[in-house]
């Protein structure tokens, strides 16, 4: 028997709009007068979401700002009700959709531990045996007895998310709060959350924007679009197809001239103007670049006062800014002086190595034996890196950004080899 039932679920809201004085008068005297009012159409923020989740069961919930994705988890938390439709929750839940939600800041935070167990369904003998144990994961020893509107953001988060994870409850409902506190508590964070569900087999509904960790937790994963199911299927096929549209979306979005100069860089005015293109392997400018071939970069500055011992340097990075890779020119160009005027500088790709997806250039500029920058700009142009049916066949775009030129080998007695193919591994 399923855990969570979700039968054909709609949640309408009526969108606000300010009208004036004049405007409700009129309505109210067209009311009384018997006339009828032009009916307004409410917004769906989930529209005919029909799903099934079994006990154990890991479910990832994805898909753009607006797609519904905290509506369905607030009805799961019966936080709110459905417009239509209905859904069976059959036992206990700990929704950890706000973290740090209900924390009162004139308690301290020993007081507010016991007040927000007890709100999220513990007993006082239950506090008292984890009270230790929320409190040395939050990090909180030496301020425990001070009162929380003395804390900082971070350490009402930690408090937060510590509490609400010490609830035994039969179903967990995260709402992005894996992203929580610095660098190292998240490591904590994530770490518990594998805990509870490889070791203790909770049944999970995550919702995140990280498709890695939701692909990596996940036992299914479930594609949210204005309000409707667009997918639901495993982790690869469902996180793959996310890439592909947000790849058609960015380059939508961000479509700019296959040549372009962008707003997004800062110099010294050294040098006036800087535009790059990519060029493919017959020196035509583009902005779709084949699986491994061959690409050129190619800059053109205009230099206002003369420059030198230049280095340039281009960099590729993901399109939220998650720096892939840089070459700088100083190994193999040596430019001592380079003039006012016009140039062009190429910097020659050979067997571009970036599995499929949307990137942006950047390009760097540096000058004189002390090394100052002249220029930098990033995001200056966007383009994808696109495969033929042969080789999607071959790489996975999920695994990473690029594939390893490596082989496999067994040596051992006793073992059978059915086929074997040459092929990359990702990274």
């Amino acid at each position: 028997m399923s855990i969570i039932e979700v039968n054909h679920v709609t949640k309408e809201y009526r969108l606000g709009q300010m009208k004036s004085l004049k405007q409700s008068v009129l309505g109210t005297i067209d009311r009384l007068r018997g006339r009828p009012m032009p009916k307004e159409e409410p917004f769906k923020a989930l529209d005919d979401v029909d799903f099934k989740v079994e006990e154990g069961e890991v479910l990832g919930i994805i898909g753009t700002n607006g797609a519904g994705k905290s509506t369905l988890l607030k009805l799961l938390a019966r936080v709110s009700v459905p417009t239509k439709g209905g859904i069976k929750v059959r036992g206990s839940v700990a929704p950890l959709i706000e973290v740090g939600a209900g924390l009162v800041g004139d308690l301290t935070g020993r007081e507010n531990i016991y007040l927000n167990g007890s709100i999220l369904g513990l007993s006082i003998a239950s506090i008292k045996k984890k009270f230790d144990e929320i409190v040395e994961f939050a990090e909180l020893e030496e301020f425990i007895d001070t009162p929380i509107k003395r804390y900082s953001s971070g350490m009402m988060i930690r408090l937060g998310f510590s509490i609400a994870t010490s609830v035994d409850a039969d179903i967990l409902i995260i709402d992005e709060v894996l992203a929580v506190g610095d660098l190292a508590f998240q490591r904590k964070c994530f770490d518990r959350m594998e805990n509870l569900i490889r070791k203790q087999g909770k049944t999970v509904l995550l919702v995140s924007h990280n498709i890695r960790q939701v692909e990596r937790l996940c036992t299914r994963v479930m594609l949210l679009d204005n309000g409707r199911i667009v997918a639901n299927s495993t982790p690869e096929k469902v996180c793959d197809l996310f890439y592909e549209r947000s790849d058609d979306k960015i380059k939508t979005v961000n479509s700019k001239p296959v040549s372009a100069v962008s707003k997004n860089q800062r110099g010294t005015g050294e040098i006036d103007s800087l535009s790059v293109a990519i060029l493919d392997e017959s020196r035509k400018a583009t902005d779709k670049i084949m699986y491994k071939t061959d690409v050129i970069v190619l800059i053109q500055v205009k230099v206002i006062v003369p420059l030198e011992h230049l280095t340039f340097g281009v960099g590729v990075h993901t399109t939220d800014f998650l720096y892939l890779t840089t070459h700088n020119s100083e190994n193999q160009l040596n430019i001592e002086r380079m003039s006012a005027g016009n140039h062009e500088i190429e910097c020659q790709i050979k067997d571009f190595p970036l599995l499929p997806g949307v990137y942006s250039l950047r390009v760097g500029v540096t000058a004189g034996k002390a090394v100052r920058t002249v220029f930098y700009g990033e995001n200056l142009l966007h383009f994808q890196v696109v495969t033929n049916a042969v080789n999607r066949l071959s790489i996975a775009i999920r695994d990473g950004f690029f594939a390893l030129d490596a082989s496999w080998s067994v040596h051992s007695d006793g073992c059978t080899i059915v086929s074997a193919r040459k092929g990359s591994s990702q990274a």
